[in-house]
């Protein structure tokens, strides 16, 4: 087991995370900074957000009036400074990723080309088409290509934080907090030590606990479930956004962007009848949680499968121009989008709590800071407004750098041995069936159990099965163990 130095070890490569290390590496050149991601650093939930980034830039716009689009959505459970904070910052973050080179849609050369998504009050949405995240993460990652004192670690997975259980040393008391991680090379099997004065979980969601979701394979809670084992604060874990309108098929979780309903896409049932009206007097454009929980409603009434997302009667060359993606998958599948309608059903989209922070992205824990999907800033309260997730993720990793910085500067040298690690977690050797049976029982508990919309007895179901299937995993897993 190898033992590595970093001064900023960062977990995740999404905007979150990406965003923060260049910070980092500008300002602290001397510094070295190491990002960890457990595929390639292009794979994130980051790369498959469609329709772009809330930001008041409109004069018939107002911070107040995002402000109070962002609290109608949490369902009054956001925290209004948060809030506050968040919005007034927009227009910054958007100079921010201009500077690194993040290409927005215009309407003219001064004018950006503004979206409207559900639960806004007005046209705010700065965007790239239908790949606005795709475009974001390609621009963040050229540039910290081109930093000398960034290492990025692709394949690697993080097992588990290190924290002052895992230090040797009779001065050992003297240190509390996170000091890195253990990570394994995937590619070799082998497990080595990432000591760092400074570890910013940037990890991304868990929606791949859902068999139903749109998120990317990797998006599977691991940075909250490493925090939680170190006992840091976790909060709000039970306001799971599920996303309205995911493409129906047997196959694919493609997502199709609210930004569509927002162009005048409108819903209908199977048998072609409108029904959000009876729901929400925005129709089509409420907020998600709204609008997943009215074709649910239909979906349960009626017993289909899903529900239709009609674009016949939009204007088919902006439709090619603003959403080409949408268009080609669409097609791919043999929808036309021009002569028929798209099915949709929700499935789960976004995880609104997660790793308690501060105003300044600090956990409980000294040393550990988290922003982006897996961290609880008190922004989204019950249900995350459209588009607020990429300014989120911006604001907290500039929040979390300028505290970090002080940090680092004030800390002292990590004069202390970290035992090697021991753990009983085989991935080579646990059967593969075993692997893939166990993950789709949790994913359809879930998906069945602890959905759009719960019961107390579903959820005591759910509780003692996760139980039984917790049992089975740790039977199966002390049989074998990683060695360093």
């Amino acid at each position: 087991m190898d033992t590595n130095i970093s001064d900023f070890l960062v977990i995740g490569s999404g905007i979150a995370g990406l965003s923060y290390a260049l910070k980092v590496a500008e300002n602290f050149p001397e510094k070295s900074v190491t990002i960890v991601t457990k595929q390639i650093a292009s794979e994130s939930n980051t790369k498959y957000a469609q329709g772009g980034m809330a930001v008041v830039l409109d004069g018939n716009d107002s911070f107040e009036k995002h402000v109070n689009d962002t609290l109608r959505a949490g369902d009054g459970l956001c925290d209004k400074d948060v809030v506050d904070l968040v919005v007034s910052q927009g227009p910054k973050c958007l100079d921010e990723l201009l500077s690194w080179g993040v290409d927005f849609d215009h309407k003219h050369p001064k004018i950006y080309d503004l979206g409207k998504e559900g639960g806004h009050s007005i046209n705010r949405i700065v965007h790239h088409k239908d790949i606005t995240g795709l475009e974001i993460e390609r621009s963040l990652l050229k540039n910290v290509g081109d930093k000398d004192n960034i290492t990025v670690l692709s394949n690697h997975f993080v097992l588990d934080l290190i924290s002052e259980k895992d230090l040797i040393g009779n001065s050992c008391s003297d240190f509390k907090g996170c000091f890195g991680a253990y990570i394994l090379d995937k590619r070799v099997g082998v497990v080595n030590k990432y000591i760092s004065k400074i570890t910013l979980l940037a990890t991304g969601g868990a929606g791949q606990v859902y068999s139903n979701t749109t998120n990317s394979e990797v998006a599977t809670g691991d940075g909250v479930a490493m925090a939680y084992q170190i006992n840091a604060d976790i909060m709000d874990m039970e306001f799971i956004q599920f996303h309205p309108t995911v493409l129906y098929n047997d196959k694919s979780s493609f997502l199709i962007s609210e930004a569509l309903r927002g162009f005048g896409a409108k819903l209908r049932t199977i048998d072609g009848k409108f029904f959000m009206h009876k729901y929400d007097s925005r129709e089509e454009l409420a907020s998600r949680d709204i609008v997943s929980r009215a074709i649910n409603s239909e979906l349960q009434k009626r017993g289909d499968d899903y529900v239709l997302l009609d674009c016949r009667h939009l204007n088919k060359d902006e439709f090619r121009k603003k959403f080409p993606t949408i268009l080609d998958k669409c097609m791919s599948f043999g929808v036309d989008v021009f002569d028929e309608m798209i099915p949709v059903f929700p499935a789960a989209h976004y995880i609104c709590g997660g790793i308690a922070v501060n105003n300044w992205g600090q956990s409980s824990i000294k040393n550990l800071f988290a922003c982006g999907e897996c961290a609880r800033t008190g922004l989204h309260g019950a249900n995350r407004l459209a588009s607020n997730s990429l300014l989120e993720a911006l604001v907290f990793a500039d929040r979390c750098f300028l505290k970090s910085s002080d940090d680092i500067i004030n800390s002292v040298s990590l004069a202390f041995k970290v035992k090697e690690f021991n753990a009983n977690i085989s991935f080579g050797i646990v059967n593969q069936d075993f692997i893939d049976n166990t993950k789709k029982s949790i994913r359809s508990l879930m998906w069945a159990n602890v959905g759009i919309v719960r019961t107390d007895n579903d959820l005591k179901k759910a509780k003692q099965k996760v139980n039984v299937i917790y049992t089975e995993v740790m039977n199966k897993c002390n049989k074998h163990s990683i060695s360093a």
